[in-house]
């Protein structure tokens, strides 16, 4: 009887200003040969927020290609995934530091490589009306009361999520109701957030459809829909590039932050960038489904 094929694989904690905080993520290298229910079976078997597969691109542009996998279904795109991917690949010697093109379900996009981390561009902004936002706070175990009057706008550069503008003091008060988030079909997920106009910083919790709207430590594609959102709500210039930060996972026990620029032309977000520090946790073979 043969041995079974074995592949290489890292965790690496996102977002993380310290190890084992932020959001985890399983990296899986040399995935090229995995078929669909490979990858899902061994992102299940880790059952981390997300696990990204690393392939040769099909892009004449790419460096890469990225599958992104949650424990249940396959994602196009997401922020922590492949910031984390980037900076693994980079620290392990497959590709040199600086400008990658990587290849996801987005698109080919741009990931800027240093020895701490990554800084990764965002897909084409969108933006569409969200549901009511008073129906939203219930659905988060909220009041109409905790709102702050702002739009509860549905926003994305690759992944759109619904943000819910609420009081600082109710932030960590918050808990999805799952069937009330479905009827009101925001997306791939929501945005709880207060924001603090003097620290250009944003603290959130984000609840996550594909994650069965758990809770996500740090969410790469919603701190850049944030920048979008922010833009068209005038809590930063509708001219030019601006830069905010995101606070998240403190109500998990895994903090996150999130550095984030926002460029915007004509009122309306045109493009938007997240950073953060990338810290490897561990390493091992794991044996392919």
């Amino acid at each position: 009887m043969s041995a079974p094929e074995l592949l290489d694989y890292e965790v690496v904690d996102v977002f993380a200003p310290r190890a084992f905080a932020g959001n985890p993520l399983a990296v899986v290298f040399g995935a090229d040969g995995l078929s669909t229910e490979q990858c899902q079976a061994l992102a299940f078997e880790f059952h981390l927020s997300e696990t990204s597969f690393l392939c040769a691109p099909t892009e004449p542009d790419a460096d890469y290609r990225v599958r992104i996998f949650t424990p249940f279904a396959e994602l196009p795109f997401a922020g922590h995934p492949s910031v984390g991917a980037a900076h693994a690949l980079v620290r392990t010697g497959r590709l040199p530091a600086g400008l990658l093109r990587q290849e996801c379900g987005a698109g080919v996009l741009d990931v800027l490589v240093d020895d701490d981390g990554a800084t990764l561009s965002g897909g084409r902004p969108t933006l569409e009306d969200g549901p009511d936002s008073a129906a939203l706070a219930v659905a988060v175990g909220l009041s109409p009361a905790d709102l702050t009057g702002l739009p509860a706008e549905v926003a994305g550069c690759g992944l759109p999520f619904a943000f819910l503008s609420v009081r600082r003091d109710v932030v960590d008060h918050a808990v999805p109701d799952h069937a009330a988030l479905d009827a009101l079909g925001v997306g791939e997920g929501v945005s709880v957030l207060s924001w603090d106009a003097a620290a250009s910083t944003a603290y959130a919790r984000v609840f996550a459809n594909d994650l069965s709207w758990g809770e996500d430590p740090a969410t790469g594609s919603a701190a850049l829909g944030t920048g979008v959102w922010l833009v068209e709500c005038g809590l930063l210039a509708g001219e030019g590039t601006s830069t905010y930060t995101i606070r998240q996972g403190e109500k998990l026990g895994r903090p996150s932050v999130l550095s984030c620029t926002v460029t915007a032309a004509g009122g309306r977000a045109v493009g938007a960038t997240v950073k953060g520090s990338v810290l490897p946790v561990a390493s091992g073979r794991i044996r392919m489904p």
